[in-house]
């Protein structure tokens, strides 16, 4: 037992550092925590933002809104409408597990039977999520709809968050 808590204690340690903190940033790869963003024509993106291991949908939902808002006021206009989005899981929850069990055996011309035991610990946060978005912006009265959000007051409420 004096054996199995520092290694249960490791790999917990290890587990903590696998995953990244979701932070707003500029994602420094391709499967990197952030946001990234291309320009299909002026006034139109598509930005993604992926966030860590366990962060909630609503945070990465956040983000995303936040930096269609950003681009939207650095390109000088003053709403945007999402006109397509979607999250995904960026692969299976694949974090870090560790397992202790016991068993039974054959020895020779003897032989036990044992009922294996066993449990896991997830060590990650959970699977990393990424929202992307397609939106088209515009400039003056900001017009009706679900979809279409005020540039200056997304950075002001989600921006006071971050």
């Amino acid at each position: 037992m004096k054996r199995i808590v520092p290694l249960v204690l490791a790999t917990m340690l290890l587990g903590a550092c696998a995953s990244a903190p979701t932070l707003y940033q500029p994602a420094a790869g391709p499967q990197a925590v952030g946001f990234s963003e291309y320009r299909i024509e002026p006034g139109r993106y598509r930005i993604t933002f992926r966030g860590g291991s366990g962060a909630p949908p609503e945070q990465v939902a956040d983000f995303a809104l936040l930096r269609a808002a950003d681009l939207a006021l650095a390109d000088g206009y003053d709403w945007f409408r999402v006109s397509d989005r979607f999250i995904r899981q960026a692969g299976p929850d694949n974090s870090p597990r560790l397992s202790i069990g016991t068993g039974g055996g054959s020895f020779g011309r003897s032989s036990s039977f044992g009922v294996g035991v066993g449990t896991s610990f997830n060590l990650g946060g959970g699977p990393a999520l990424s929202q992307t978005l397609e939106v088209l912006m515009g400039k003056g009265a900001k017009p009706a709809g679900a979809d279409i959000y005020d540039a200056r007051e997304v950075r002001r409420q989600v921006g006071a968050r971050v």
